[in-house]
């Protein structure tokens, strides 16, 4: 194993360990380098997985890393084990080699060994003199009574072990980790914010800068797509992408947005995927066979209680592709309808012919086609041309089947959002028995009766790890399984939970995992 060797920036991150990048950013750039990163521990709760912190642990290089739940971005970096790494900072080892030949530890170079960053080494030589820090005392389990001593600069803290019974509110910094007890640093952690004490408090929730303006990237030659941080679903086919850190948004309105609306809004796809699998066409000809009430021959093709399962395209990722992709389209699809596969903006946009998109949501009645949301995109009149007709919003939760092959999508259901209500905002982090419920409120005029509600809304479950089922098909999965050699379909830790169930309203599709949170969004 090479040793991780990184530069130390306080505020910044630690080499290419960016504060602020996405946790699907992160864990791709580990996983390409197994030599350096062999090993990769991952930490989440079963029950909260999409509010509660993500924690990725690298054992062989004595680095810990935190990401929040909502967001999924790095929030914090600590460096645990010294003799696993070589950190730097202004080109200056932090923690100083000692000669120790015959030591069990991982030697950095010719034999010497870190033994941690040295209290003089830091306050003298690398960072200066800083304020006063933080003393947490032992826990009253403790038995050797060794409490912790933080010494914080801007965006950088260490942690260095102290005696109870040496500490004095009254020392200053210098006299209290002068002793031979207290010399050594056990750790280090790297944050955003003025010190430790003022960025604990908002550690979670404050709003780091763009990635991009991290100096680290600007002297490289990586191209970082524009992130989009929401995407707010109006109803009817109507979609509005923000971009983060700016205030720009553009809409993608199914049957209207063309895809070099799409390139040219959100750049090209990072891959295509021919959509060719049709085995649950079945659950199309019964829903409309069935439908009594929806008998055009518009809602024959696209009825709105549809749970369709080409929802979920997610692409094999293999440099195959392209070559996979003409073959499918000139055997099994005639009409060039393709998915827009968008791995690091955490969504998927079929491209197809235009079709009648979902109805517009009851409490939009009232407006006239001018009002609606995005009601100024420039209609598409050629009944010919390749339109986006779907989107797959990817909620890349932690122990979920398809983890990690997309970043994690934020979404609202805006029409649901009445103004003057104290009712909270149903976004990606709203359990799915919330978000039912108020869809249920929103459309019951359209049902004849609440058991007709429910009938349409039962859930069909689905397993993904069946090799033969709809849900691992390569309409569902993309072929994720069968052509990429192995390498993305490896789980980090064995435990993804692969039954998952589909509920259908009108105009979406939800997948919901055991613990109730959606893993995947179907707009149509």
């Amino acid at each position: 194993m090479s040793l991780f060797s990184a530069a130390l920036h306080p505020n910044v991150g630690l080499g290419f360990l960016i504060l602020g990048a996405s946790l699907h950013d992160t864990l791709t750039r580990l996983k390409a380098e197994p030599q350096r990163f062999p090993k990769l521990d991952l930490a989440y709760s079963q029950t909260d997985p999409v509010t509660e912190p993500v924690v990725v642990t690298l054992p062989a290089n004595g680095i810990r890393l935190r990401f929040d739940g909502p967001e999924q971005r790095l929030r914090l970096i600590e460096i645990l084990d010294f003799t696993k790494n070589r950190t730097t900072y202004q080109d200056k080892d932090i923690a100083k080699g000692s000669s120790n030949q015959g030591s069990s530890t991982s030697p950095r170079r010719g034999g010497e060994v870190a033994s941690g960053p040295a209290f003089k080494n830091v306050y003298h030589r690398l960072f200066g003199p800083t304020y006063a820090g933080e003393y947490i005392g032992p826990d009253n389990n403790s038995a050797n009574g060794v409490g912790t001593y933080i010494l914080s600069y801007p965006g950088v803290a260490f942690s260095f072990p102290l005696p109870a019974s040496a500490y004095s509110p009254n020392k200053d910094v210098v006299s209290l980790l002068s002793s031979s007890a207290s010399q050594t640093a056990t750790s280090v952690a790297v944050f955003s914010g003025r010190s430790w004490a003022h960025a604990r408090e908002q550690l979670w929730t404050e709003v780091l800068p763009s990635v991009k303006s991290a100096f680290l990237f600007n002297k490289s030659k990586e191209v970082v797509p524009d992130e989009v941080s929401l995407v707010k679903i109006h109803g009817g086919g109507r979609l509005q992408l923000f971009k983060k850190w700016t205030t720009a948004s553009t809409w993608v309105v199914l049957g209207e947005t063309s895809p070099q609306d799409l390139v040219a809004e959100l750049g090209p796809p990072d891959a295509i995927y021919r959509k060719n699998d049709q085995r649950m066409y079945i659950h199309k000809n019964r829903t409309s066979s069935h439908s009594r009430s929806r008998s055009s021959g518009a809602d024959y093709k696209r009825p709105d209680d549809l749970t369709d399962t080409d929802q979920s395209s997610v692409p094999t990722g293999s440099d195959d592709s392209d070559d996979e992709a003409i073959e499918d389209e000139t055997v099994d699809n005639v009409s060039g309808e393709c998915f827009y596969n968008y791995f690091y903006l955490g969504f998927d946009i079929l491209v197809s012919l235009p079709q009648q998109p979902s109805r517009t949501p009851p409490s939009q009645a009232n407006l006239s086609e001018d009002q609606l949301p995005g009601a100024n995109i420039i209609k598409n009149g050629n009944s010919d041309r390749l339109v986006a007709t779907k989107v797959v919003l990817h909620a890349n939760v932690p122990g979920s089947y398809p983890f990690n092959r997309h970043r994690r999508s934020r979404w609202e259901i805006s029409y649901l959002d009445k103004p003057n209500s104290d009712e909270d905002v149903i976004d990606s982090e709203t359990p799915f028995d919330e978000i039912e419920e108020r869809l249920r409120e929103e459309w019951k005029s359209t049902y004849a009766s609440a058991d007709d509600a429910k009938k349409r809304q039962r859930g069909m479950v689905l397993n993904r790890g069946w090799g033969d089922s709809p849900g691992s098909s390569c309409e569902f999965l993309g072929g994720w399984e069968d052509s990429s050699g192995g390498m993305a379909a490896k789980k980090l830790d064995g435990n993804e939970e692969s039954t998952t169930t589909l509920y259908g309203f009108p105009g979406l599709v939800f997948e919901v995992l055991k613990n109730g949170y959606v893993s995947a969004v179907t707009v149509f």
